[in-house]
């Protein structure tokens, strides 16, 4: 790991103006609507399956899948704060490791899913390479990969794309495809980050973000003629790929 990686992942819990992690689980709340739905959406509808979260920081995603029924679901972080942080709020399953080497350890063939959220664009490219491979080696035939990640259409990517001293890459579809496909994986489907309607305030935020999404169609449409009906604006984007 890099001399700048290990300064800042020490600190990755309280090296910015708020702290990544909550003191509790009540601290979980503001992203218990976005995990919950990325859970039903995202993962196989059996809950038996093996599921491994790599980067999976203090584990509120491991939390919400298992409070949805997916018990074999283990994470591995590369900051000891995140791990530390995990293991306060009495999350079980999450250890700190090398992402890579925890992949290199595992057998071929061994995983059900495999999450990587708001992990891959810190890599740089030659480093994402070896992972990708790593990942679809690991996947059961069938198996999928569950992205989060900086969007590069979006209008604002800039914020997520820079707001993290370790970001190295953002992502399209078109990007993020040309190196699922070519790297053996069979699909690669994409969905925009947006506010879940979970509650009244997420229903509002769901109908404004449909009316600003049709203004940033027509603006693509007048740069480029195309309408983008399948655009994904939102400063981050879900990909689900399959080996």
């Amino acid at each position: 790991m890099s001399s700048y990686r290990e300064r800042i992942y020490r600190q990755y819990v309280h090296g910015r103006g708020q702290a990544l992690a909550p003191a509790t689980l009540a601290g979980l709340a503001p992203r218990a609507a976005t995990l919950r739905n990325a859970v039903r959406r995202f993962f196989p509808a059996r809950r038996d399956v093996r599921v491994l979260d790599l980067g999976c920081g203090h584990g509120a995603l491991i939390y919400f899948a298992r409070k949805a029924g997916y018990s074999d679901i283990t994470g591995v972080d590369v900051s000891p704060e995140q791990v530390a942080a995990a293991q306060r709020l009495g999350i079980e399953g999450v250890r700190n490791g090398d992402l890579l080497g925890t992949l290199s350890n595992l057998p071929d063939s061994s995983q059900d899913v495999v999450v990587a959220f708001d992990v891959i664009e810190h890599f740089t490219k030659s480093e994402l390479l070896p992972f990708v491979d790593e990942v679809r080696r690991v996947l059961k035939p069938g198996g999928r990969w569950v992205i989060h990640t900086p969007n590069g259409d979006s209008p604002f990517v800039g914020a997520i794309r820079y707001g993290d001293f370790t970001h190295e890459l953002a992502f399209t579809q078109a990007s993020l495809s040309q190196l699922l496909l070519s790297s053996g994986f069979s699909r690669a489907d994409f969905f925009e980050s947006g506010p879940v309607a979970a509650s009244l305030k997420g229903a509002v935020r769901v109908l404004l973000w449909r009316a600003i999404r049709l203004g940033l169609q027509l603006w693509q449409a007048a740069e480029t003629g195309d309408i983008g009906r399948n655009a994904i604006f939102t400063r981050n984007l879900f990909a689900v790929t399959y080996k």
